[in-house]
C-alpha cells in the first residue's frame, strides 16, 4: 500500500472579522497526532489550557522548533492577507474555544481582522500572560492608528531576530 504524504501545512480553524471562520495557514511545526498525545497527558493539557501555549511541547518536531523560532512557521498566513482573512498587522487570531477567554471583549477583537503580527508579538510573544495578550489586543483595537501599526512592523523585525518568547 501507498501511504499517503503528510501536507506540509498545517490548517487551524480561526476566527476572523465578524466572527467569520476561516483557516489560517501555517508550516506544519508538530507531529501528525499532536491532539492525542496532548488528551493521553493530563498534565500537559491543563498547562496547555492555561495559556494555549507549552514551553516545552513534546508534539513539536526538531524542524517544527526551529520553524517556529524564526517565526518561518507562519510565512503561509501571506495566502490568509491576500485572501483579505487577514492582515499584517492586529490581534492575534483565536480559536472559537478561545473567544471565551476574551469575555465581554470578544466582540470588540471581532471587528478587525487578525494580523500576522501584532502588539503581543512584540512584546515577549509566547511569555506573555494570556490576560496580558488580552488587554493588548483591545488597547490595539481602541487606539489603532496607521503609525502604530508601522511601529509594529518595525519592532517585529527584531522580535523575530531575537526569538524571544517563540515556542
Amino acid at each position: 500500500t501507498c501511504a499517503l504524504p503528510i501536507s506540509v501545512f498545517h490548517r487551524r480553524r480561526v476566527l476572523g472579522r465578524c466572527g467569520r471562520p476561516f483557516d489560517a495557514l501555517k508550516f506544519r511545526t508538530m507531529v501528525v497526532n499532536a491532539d492525542e498525545i496532548l488528551a493521553t497527558n493530563p498534565r500537559l493539557a491543563e498547562e496547555f489550557q492555561k495559556d494555549h501555549k507549552l514551553k516545552a511541547d513534546p508534539r513539536v518536531t526538531s524542524l517544527g522548533r526551529w520553524l517556529r523560532r524564526t517565526s518561518l512557521d507562519e510565512l503561509p498566513q501571506l495566502i490568509n492577507v491576500l485572501r483579505g482573512e487577514m492582515s499584517l498587522v492586529g490581534p492575534r487570531m483565536i480559536t472559537a474555544e478561545e473567544a471565551f477567554r476574551y469575555g465581554k471583549w470578544q466582540l470588540n477583537l471581532l471587528t478587525v481582522k487578525p494580523g500576522i503580527t501584532g502588539p503581543w508579538q512584540v512584546r515577549g510573544r509566547s511569555d506573555i500572560p494570556y490576560d496580558e495578550r488580552v488587554r493588548l489586543s483591545m488597547n490595539y483595537i481602541r487606539n489603532y492608528t496607521v503609525w502604530s501599526d508601522l511601529e509594529i512592523l518595525l519592532r517585529t523585525i527584531p522580535a523575530v531576530l531575537q526569538s524571544r518568547g517563540a515556542y
